[in-house]
Parts: structure tokens; sequence; C-alpha cells
């Protein structure tokens, strides 16, 4: 990771199935559940990975990010986008779907109190 973005790693942050590394230092690797040396900083980064990582299962089976058939390092980013836009997607569709519920459902409201009137 640190040859590809240049930039030095302070923390690792891993589940419980993650077994060794070849890290330098073994204290920069947290493993979920720790309890030994966790500070609030590491917590709140313990739980944003808790947060995320079911988004990383959704968007792997869900939107073909399992396995990538694009070639060469471009074609990882490019199915990295295309599967994240594919997620995005997803959830707009579901936040219109249940904007269309609302809107029907104020119309008919509005009509049968309209009709009774």
């Amino acid at each position: 990771m640190e040859q590809l973005t240049g930039v030095e790693v302070r923390r690792i942050h891993v589940d419980k199935g993650y077994r060794g590394h070849s890290h330098t230092n073994k204290f920069r690797v947290w493993i979920s559940g720790q309890t030994r040396r966790v500070t609030k900083t590491i917590r709140r980064e313990m739980r944003r990975r808790a947060a995320v990582e079911p988004v990383i299962g959704h968007v792997k089976a869900d939107h073909r990010m399992d396995r990538n058939y694009l070639k060469g390092r471009h074609g990882d980013r490019a199915n990295a986008i295309l599967a994240a836009a594919g997620y995005n997607f997803a959830l707009l569709l579901r936040w219109f779907e249940a904007l269309l519920r609302a809107l029907i459902f104020i119309l008919l409201a509005s009509k049968t109190a309209s009709q009774s009137a």
C-alpha cells in the first residue's frame, strides 16, 4: 500500500480472520475486538471500518466486484468506479421508488378527501 500511494501507513484495521503480516511495527495493526492499547481515535476508526465492511460485501456480491474482467491497473480502477456507480444507482432507484409511493399516497388521499366532501 505504501508503494502504491506513497503515504506511510500509520494504522491497519483488520478483521479477526487476519493472521500475520510482514509489517515492521506490529502495534500498527489493529484487529477488530482488540481491547488492549485502544484509544478513542482507534475505536472510532474501528467503528468506521465496521460500517463500511457490509457495503464492500454488497458491492462484491451484487455489483460484479468479485471478478474483474478488465485488464491492468486502469481496468482495476474502472471496475471499482463502475461497481460504485452501480451501487449508488441502486440506492438512487430505491429512493425514487419511495418518493413515488409517497406521491401516489398523497394523491390518493387528496382524491378520496375531495370525493367525500
